[in-house]
């Protein structure tokens, strides 16, 4: 266990998180929503500071981040633990093991751990994804650390559900970042979905996603598009305006193919002409960067220039081909192409 950071002490032994956007109050002896979070005798501890549930070298296209140095692999890590509960979560066994099964796994490794074992494998990017990074925060703030003074890039694959204050400590307005990227899933754009799908609220995810941009962190979105429940062009066109808007229209969108799985197995896949459909709909929005994913081999996996059409880094599933960039613009007319070590 370590203390947690970012809470306050309340009458009666009482806390109140401030790490995400539920601001939980907890009573002594409860746990927050995340259910990794425990109040003894008035103290907020963490249950999982230094508990992985799972590690592995991963390609950085997997998280997916596109333009964050192409073709890298980045060492991911995560313990148990959630503080969304989506119905159709693809790693409920982790994500929400401690509050389904009321158990807290892992085995110990310590942040120095983990930068060696990412150094051991050549990565040059740590990766906090599979469950909710805000969630083991203290965990990523030491290793992130580490992971800078190594020369290693840190980066979140997160619901975006983090407060202002957890920013301040990752991403501060003035100073050094210990964050340099991230990829947010902005998984609708109606409350009503969050709250029936996902048991949160949308506004504080725009919220740090407009807070993330104006910190320097490269973002990069993800919605997860699902049939019946957000894949209307309405709501397609209201993700993709306050990308291009609220963003900027170099934010790359990655729109991604639905299967049913944990507690949502009664709709279907998201067939393919849906996803290519809103990569359209990014694309009238203004967006430069809109990918497909979940669809392998097809044509929006790929970087174009969006001024001359040249496929600057060419995908397939994972694999990339040979790049067409000279110093992070595109080698045919020279326009721009942004992002990190691109």
């Amino acid at each position: 266990m370590r203390e947690a950071m970012l809470y306050e002490k309340l009458d009666d032994k009482a806390v109140r998180c401030h790490l995400c956007a539920h601001r939980c109050r907890i009573r002594e002896g409860e746990r927050g929503i995340c259910e990794v979070r425990e109040n003894r005798e008035g103290i907020l501890y963490s249950l999982v500071y230094g508990r992985l549930i799972s590690q592995a070298v991963d390609p950085i296209e997997k998280k997916p981040l596109f333009h964050v140095r192409p073709g890298s692999q980045a060492f991911s890590i995560a313990t148990v633990g959630c503080n969304f509960r989506c119905s159709f979560c693809q790693n409920y066994s982790i994500s929400q093991l401690p509050r389904d099964h009321h158990v807290i796994e892992g085995r110990s490794v310590s942040p120095e751990e983990v930068v060696e074992a990412a150094r051991r494998h050549r990565c040059d990017v740590i990766a906090y994804t599979y469950t909710e990074p805000t969630i083991f925060f203290e965990y990523t703030y030491d290793a992130a650390r580490l992971a800078h003074e190594a020369g290693m890039l840190n980066v979140y694959v997160s619901n975006g559900y983090m407060t202002d204050e957890a920013l301040d400590l990752l991403a501060p307005l003035k100073g050094d970042r210990l964050l340099d990227a991230a990829n947010i899933d902005l998984k609708a754009f109606t409350d009503t979905f969050y709250r029936k799908q996902c048991g949160a609220h949308l506004q504080p995810v725009l919220d740090a996603l407009i807070s993330l941009k104006k910190r320097g962190v490269w973002l990069e979105v993800t919605t997860l598009i699902i049939p019946t429940l957000n894949d209307s062009d309405d709501e397609l066109r209201e993700i993709a305006a306050f990308v291009a808007e609220g963003l900027g229209p170099d934010t790359p969108w990655h729109v991604s193919r639905f299967h049913p799985t944990y507690r949502l197995t009664d709709v279907p896949s998201t067939p393919a002409s849906t996803l290519r459909r809103a990569r359209e709909i990014g694309r009238e929005a203004g967006l430069h960067y809109v990918y497909v994913g979940n669809v392998p081999g097809d044509e929006g996996e790929t970087t174009y220039c969006p001024q001359c059409g040249e496929r600057v880094i060419p995908r397939s599933g994972y694999r990339i081909g040979k790049l067409h960039l000279r110093d992070g613009h595109c080698a045919n007319c020279g326009a721009e192409i942004p992002g990190i070590g691109m």
